[in-house]
């Protein structure tokens, strides 16, 4: 069963950057899609991105199109999210899951924006 465990949030001003990081573990990263996810306070869970298994294909939440790129190195088993022009309604957990949450949600990365 793979295992997640996410980190690099933090505490960033409007217009900054953050890059997160995903170490999975215990499984066949490589052969899945995996996505980015956040949760902002009294919301739901929403999906942010998502990349194949080979890194060649991306897709975006319209709320972040052009502001972050998610990527993968699947020798490293770690799945980054770069965040540029951070914006205060950024502010969330941030999770990454398979496509879909196939796999038990880990802890999450706390980010924060302040205006």
């Amino acid at each position: 069963q793979v295992q997640l465990v996410e980190s690099g949030g933090g505490l960033v001003q409007a217009g900054g950057s953050l890059r997160l990081s995903c170490a999975a573990s215990g499984g066949t990263f490589s052969s899945y899609a995996m996505g980015w996810f956040r949760r902002a306070p009294g919301k739901e869970r929403e999906f942010v991105a998502t990349i194949n298994w080979g890194g060649g294909s991306t897709y975006y939440a319209d709320s972040v199109k052009g502001r972050f790129t998610i990527s993968r190195d699947n020798a490293e088993n770690t799945v980054y999210l770069q965040m540029n022009s951070l914006k205060p309604e950024d502010t969330a957990v941030y999770y990454c899951n398979g496509a879909g949450g196939r796999f038990p949600w880990g802890q999450g990365t706390q980010v924060t924006v302040s205006s």
